[in-house]
């Protein structure tokens, strides 16, 4: 528990064994109740070793999709009753150490949705990044700044912690089946922005691993297209 409120981490993971155990090891554990791995059919160990560092694995038995292995996780988050969800990436680009950073704007009644912002972070050096991410990165926040009517500095990130009531509420529809790849997560912040809910930046580090140790499973065109979909759905009325 972290200054009063329960805590749940979810890392989506997919085949990255090595990394996903120094994400689990690098956890703040006095700062988290529970370390959920989901599992989105690896076909390494990936769950073995998350479990052998002490997370909770959930298996979702095959590859549905990080979207659907998100909402899995924010599932379990209402069931067992946990204040916040924090999501975090599973091949260790994020910093665990930087998880208050993402809670202290919920604790302190500031915000319901805190966004982690490699853009914020002072000196920020992203490693190795591909060339077609830097400029991605920059060019989704200017397109999702117009169709959810909030300026940010990030919206690809999905490093961020979300209240439960967020979760909760009925007209943001995390269940459509076309919000089980990538489009989940732009889907949910611009939501959270158009609901009313107060969202909050704060700089986080995001560091990229040399090309030889697998940068990211994302592929250039379809991958950025599924990010770039909810933009264009909520932006033109065709899905809520």
């Amino acid at each position: 528990m972290y200054r009063g409120l329960s805590v749940i981490v979810i890392a989506p993971v997919l085949d990255e064994e090595v990394k996903i155990r120094e994400v689990v090891r690098r956890m703040p554990r006095p700062w988290v109740d529970e370390v959920l791995v989901v599992d989105d059919g690896s076909t390494d160990r990936s769950a073995q070793v998350a479990s052998e560092e002490g997370a909770r694995v959930h298996s979702m038995g095959k590859v549905v999709g990080v979207g659907a292995a998100i909402r899995a996780g924010f599932q379990i988050a209402l069931d067992e009753g946990f204040d916040v969800a924090v999501v975090i990436a599973g091949n260790n680009k994020d910093s665990p150490e930087e998880i208050p950073l993402l809670l202290d704007p919920i604790i302190d009644k500031e915000a319901d949705f805190v966004q982690g912002s490699r853009f914020l972070k002072a000196h920020a050096d992203f490693g190795p990044m591909p060339l077609y991410r830097k400029l991605a990165t920059r060019i989704h926040p200017q397109l999702f700044s117009v169709v959810s009517g909030k300026r940010v500095t990030e919206s690809t990130n999905g490093f961020r912690a979300v209240r439960r009531a967020v979760l909760e509420d009925p007209r943001i529809r995390l269940t459509q089946s076309w919000l089980d790849g990538y489009e989940l997560e732009p889907y949910l912040y611009i939501s959270a922005i158009r609901s009313g809910y107060r969202t909050e930046e704060v700089p986080v580090t995001k560091v990229y691993p040399p090309k030889s140790q697998g940068q990211t499973k994302m592929k250039p065109i379809t991958g950025w297209w599924s990010m770039l979909k909810p933009l264009f759905y909520l932006g033109l009325r065709l899905r809520k």
